[in-house]
């Protein structure tokens, strides 16, 4: 599978999801998650074959759904990035009040791993059109949350779209080898639920201010790299 860095990784992006039989558009979620979770572990240059492997396809089928690793990386891009927005927009829709709204969110993102993702692959995707729609729209649904729950007073009013962000991208981190992955996923969800019960007001409680820079959307988008470019974030 290695022979992927032989072919055009110029391309843009595979063929469209539309129209697929169901057991190809399986297969093709299959490959997307696997994607995912290895581009977290291994970083970007994960071996094609290990996603093959991990997602339990040949090579030939992924190269079908994805033929090089720039159309992979995209469509993994695409697919959390999607997902994201609409699991934010049904949580403020569906829950009893924004907190847990915001709550539920956390907890899906940390199961799609969206944060980790975004900043392993935001220096190798082409921020086109589509990518910077589904970006922005996935931090404003996010952003919506933060401040519906603030104005129900449920948030902590210091509690900015970095603060959730950047906690997301840390919990969705693997922790070391050693740790199996279910083990590994569960412990997550497990020191999510601790933060929550630190961001939540409660009542009687008086207001305190935490240290440390308070870090907006814009701020994060803005911040220089080693190389004077702009940070890849978690929406990114």
């Amino acid at each position: 599978m290695e022979g992927d860095e032989t072919r055009n990784d110029d391309a843009l992006t595979a063929a469209p999801a539309h129209g697929l039989r169901a057991d190809a558009q399986r297969n093709r979620e299959r490959i997307l998650v696997a994607a995912r979770d290895v581009f977290v572990e291994q970083g970007p240059g994960a071996p094609l074959d290990a996603i093959a492997t991990r997602a339990g396809v040949g090579n030939a089928t992924l190269y079908r759904r994805f033929p090089n690793r720039t159309a992979l990386m995209r469509a993994v891009a695409l697919d959390v990035l999607a997902r994201s927005a609409s699991e934010a927009r049904a949580a403020l829709a569906e829950e009893v009040d924004a907190f847990q709204a915001l709550a539920r969110y956390m907890h899906r993102a940390l199961d799609s791993r969206v944060a980790a993702v975004m900043s392993s692959l935001a220096d190798q995707t082409a921020a086109d059109d589509e990518v910077m729609r589904l970006r922005d729209g996935s931090a404003a649904a996010m952003q919506r949350l933060i401040e519906t729950a603030q104005g129900e007073g449920l948030l902590r009013p210091d509690v900015t779209f970095g603060d959730i962000g950047l906690l997301l991208v840390r919990l969705s981190r693997p922790l070391p080898e050693a740790i199996p992955k279910e083990v590994n996923d569960a412990l997550g969800h497990r020191h999510l639920d601790f933060l929550l019960a630190g961001l939540r007001v409660s009542p009687g409680t008086g207001a305190t201010s935490l240290p440390g820079p308070a870090m907006s959307l814009d701020d994060l988008r803005n911040l220089p790299t080693k190389e004077g470019d702009d940070c890849g974030t978690t929406d990114r």
